[in-house]
């Protein structure tokens, strides 16, 4: 009878022990960092944060308008330089403070001849400071949520004809 209980006790707390030892191999989920939106967070490697940064493509994907925000937590001014296929933009973000392009009064910033179509990925570069640059595949997305329909890149209107006037026979 005792050794009935004894064997009950070591096989309950083998089960026990082997059921909690599960989160010991098992990664836990609230530790992995991720972007919880539609665009990506740049990796620190410099002095600024790149967070939730996106393309939003016309039809064609041949021009899209970038839009992010940028964080400089220093108490220096600091110049983020940022671009895809050899062609690069300056921007200069203050000390404590933050730009968000395409809000806030800020223009998105429109990057032409990226040929790629909404869905896919940009590989765009970034450098701030005096740290190393690091590429960065940047999604593509297009108007089709309608949060975003807005930032869709517009072609210029086309000047129409203007009619001439012509003369009118008085009677």
């Amino acid at each position: 009878m005792k050794l009935r209980i004894v064997a009950s006790i070591a096989v309950g707390a083998a089960l026990t022990l082997g059921a909690t030892g599960c989160s010991m191999i098992s990664p836990q989920a609230t530790t992995i960092d991720f972007s919880a939106s539609d665009g990506v967070n740049i990796p620190p490697s410099g002095p600024l944060d790149v967070r939730n940064a996106m393309v939003i493509a016309d039809e064609s994907g041949t021009s899209g308008n970038f839009l992010a925000a940028i964080v400089n937590p220093t108490d220096d001014d600091h110049t983020l330089i940022f671009g895809f296929g050899g062609v690069t933009t300056t921007l200069e973000v203050p000390a404590r403070d933050s730009i968000s392009l395409g809000v806030d009064g800020n223009e998105p910033i429109l990057l032409d001849g990226i040929d790629t179509q909404p869905g896919a990925t940009l590989p765009m570069a970034f450098q701030s400071g005096d740290a190393e640059g690091v590429l960065i595949d940047v999604p593509v997305l297009d108007g089709t949520l309608p949060y975003y329909t807005e930032y869709v890149p517009r072609e210029a209107p086309t000047p129409s004809a203007t009619p001439t006037p012509s003369a009118t026979p008085t009677p």
